[in-house]
């Protein structure tokens, strides 16, 4: 962290701001000529947040989905849902 960033003696509070952030967010953009452009950011309605101790064991999506995919091989088959079949990832045996 650079030494401008320095936080010694502040109460930060851990996740203060989780919540709302998975409602949406705005930020305000300051363009050179002065005018403010808001823009609006959504999470969408399929996204999956990862708590930090389990973001350091899967760092990407690629990660994440190998592992829940043989997760997903340990269920018996009448447990795949009908979406999984959809998308042609796992088919009735």
């Amino acid at each position: 962290m650079l030494p401008e960033y320095d936080l010694t003696g502040k109460k930060g509070v851990r996740g203060k701001y989780a919540k709302s952030l998975k409602k949406g967010y705005s930020i305000r953009v300051l363009k050179a000529d002065g005018t403010v452009e808001v823009r609006e950011f959504i999470p969408k309605e399929e996204a999956v947040l990862l708590e930090p101790d389990v973001r350091v064991y899967f760092p990407d999506s690629e990660s994440v989905n190998r592992a829940l995919r043989s997760l997903i091989d340990l269920i018996p088959e009448k447990k795949v849902s009908r979406v999984a079949e959809r998308r042609g990832r796992y088919s009735a045996k």
